[in-house]
């Protein structure tokens, strides 16, 4: 009987990241210029995203206002962080520019299965920027 409940929780488990995992906004993208990539993914009931691949590897955050992060690289950070999800919108998050040391407030808009709509803004989405990230296949 034990054993039928560890098998029952590994499996509810297995399910229940599975079904997050399955959200269509999941996966990669290459911003418009085709400089960068970024995968997201979910931590939690969030959305998250790492700028896993950019052209020069060794680029470094050198925009960024804290001194003490300006010598990391900008591969593999997460530019991305905390969106919630509401329809085919996700909000409530920020953006991490590396070009500019600059972070955000943030939505993004799934348009059809492969177009994504990322808005960032200052205060109001109205005064803000778009640009369309494609996914990767």
């Amino acid at each position: 009987m034990k054993h039928l409940a560890i098998i029952l929780c590994a499996l509810l488990a297995s399910i229940a990241l599975h079904g997050q995992n399955n959200d269509p906004i999941v996966g990669k993208w290459q911003n418009p210029s085709g400089e960068g990539r970024i995968e997201i993914f979910t931590k939690g009931d969030k959305f998250f995203g790492t700028l896993y691949w950019i052209e020069d590897t060794n680029k470094k955050d050198t925009k960024n206002p804290d001194k003490n992060l300006q010598d990391r690289k900008i591969q593999g950070l997460e530019i991305l962080t905390g969106f919630v999800k509401d329809g085919r919108t996700y909000s409530g998050g920020e953006i991490y520019d590396p070009k500019s040391g600059k972070t955000y407030s943030c939505k993004m808009t799934l348009k059809g299965e492969n177009k994504l709509d990322i808005r960032g803004y200052i205060g109001i989405s109205l005064l803000g920027r778009t640009e369309t990230w494609t996914r990767i296949k």
